[in-house]
């Protein structure tokens, strides 16, 4: 109960002091002689045994002080030691108030609850034990019933008088069902059929999407988990070439690469180079979910999944890019033995580059290559050297140079503070 302190404990109200052997008259008149009486009754021994009893009762939660609206009675079986200046019968005086108040006495505010004049350890409540739903599952939180119905009646629909659907029939569930892309079926109907049967019933799939917890997963979160390796946390390049390999067969837009395997698989190689160089900033080749969630390429395979005119998708997956960028390397590399050289790399934009910069990049200060021959680039190491030529102002771009060339670094900051 809140309880506001009203008083001053250098004056007293005589009102309150209910001695019948004196007039209140007198001691308003007098008011020294209150607080000399008052001062004589707290000396007494008998008022500091009824004190030191009034304190261990609140200790141990039997007070007998009990307070209602403004007055207050004292009810306990030591009335014996009640000061003989007082007569017995009557009842010990309250603590002495002035209209300013005195902090012994407390004004009641509306409400029920403890005596205000009660000790503060008797007002404990035994602690209510709360029930903490659970908030962790190790395979993702469940679907809710009525999402996990409407799931359950789309699946019927699709697997409604067939023991199972085979791969060329599980586009329709990847997009009606999975949200997915189209050219994520293969990858999905073999991640479903693990025995390698040729075909997924409707048991298998519910196991999988719904028993998996994989329908209450965002996006990023789905792709990541079918991409990935079960062993596995992260993703790597092998993980996406099993639906380039889907896109390069079943998009419109490059039909016309199924005559030529080895454009069909310099296109997969460059669209995987381009992914992890925007993607996959850490640099370990092993790109994560919070990378995967934190970049484009969720939104660029929607893209790619709807147009049909491959070179509208400008993120990753544009034919024309990739041409560019091979055709580039396929001049460069004279001997056709798909490394260059630095003799090669000093021809690259009609000689723009100067012999300090190959130096530079050969000494592999801003990547280390992955190529296999000692001073020889291979195409990754081109594809991500050209990336970051091209673009500058991209974050990658920027890393690649400042990392080759610090004082670049220092030259910007200084123009940048001297403006």
């Amino acid at each position: 109960m809140e309880m506001e302190v009203v008083g001053d404990v250098a004056s007293l109200d005589p009102d309150l002091l209910q001695l019948p052997e004196l007039s209140p008259l007198a001691l308003k008149s007098n008011p020294y002689l209150a607080e000399e009486l008052f001062s004589l009754w707290l000396s007494l021994p008998e008022t500091g045994r009824l004190v030191k009893n009034l304190l261990s009762d609140a200790k141990m939660g039997t007070s007998p002080m009990n307070a209602t609206g403004n007055s207050t009675s004292i009810n306990v079986s030591t009335t014996n030691l009640l000061p003989s200046m007082f007569p017995a019968a009557s009842t010990p005086p309250l603590s002495p108030r002035s209209s300013s108040g005195s902090p012994r006495i407390v004004k009641q505010r509306s409400g029920s609850g403890p005596s205000s004049l009660g000790s503060p350890l008797k007002v404990v409540s035994e602690p209510v034990r709360e029930v903490i739903p659970q908030f962790y599952f190790e395979n993702g939180r469940p679907p809710p019933n009525e999402l996990k119905e409407q799931c359950l009646y789309a699946i019927d629909q699709h697997f409604y008088g067939r023991l199972g659907l085979q791969i060329h029939e599980f586009k329709a569930v990847t997009k009606d069902i999975c949200k997915l892309p189209s050219f994520f079926s293969t990858t999905l109907f073999r991640k479903i059929d693990a025995s390698s049967r040729g075909m997924v019933t409707r048991d298998q799939f519910v196991n999988y999407w719904i028993g998996g917890n994989i329908l209450t997963m965002d996006l990023a979160t789905r792709i990541y988990t079918i991409l990935k390796q079960p062993d596995l946390r992260y993703l790597t390049q092998d993980d996406f070439k099993p639906i380039l390999h889907e896109l390069l067969v079943s998009h419109p837009g490059l039909e016309f690469l199924q005559s030529t395997p080895e454009f069909q698989e310099r296109y997969a190689e460059t669209v995987i180079y381009r992914i992890f160089y925007y993607i996959n900033r850490s640099g370990t080749g092993r790109l994560t979910l919070r990378e995967l969630k934190r970049g484009n390429l969720i939104a660029a395979m929607q893209h790619v999944g709807e147009e049909e005119d491959i070179n509208k998708v400008l993120r990753y997956f544009s034919y024309e890019h990739f041409y560019v960028i091979y055709c580039k390397f396929w001049e460069l590399d004279i001997d056709h033995d798909f490394l260059i050289d630095r003799e090669n790399l000093i021809k690259y934009g009609n000689n723009a580059l100067t012999y300090r910069i190959v130096d530079r990049i050969f000494s592999q200060v801003p990547r280390k290559f992955k190529s296999k021959v000692e001073g020889k680039m291979g195409y990754e190491d081109f594809v991500y050297f050209m990336l970051s030529e091209e673009d500058k102002s991209s974050e990658p771009g920027l890393e690649y140079w400042y990392i080759s060339f610090p004082f670049l670094l220092y030259y910007h900051v200084r123009t940048f503070l001297c403006r």
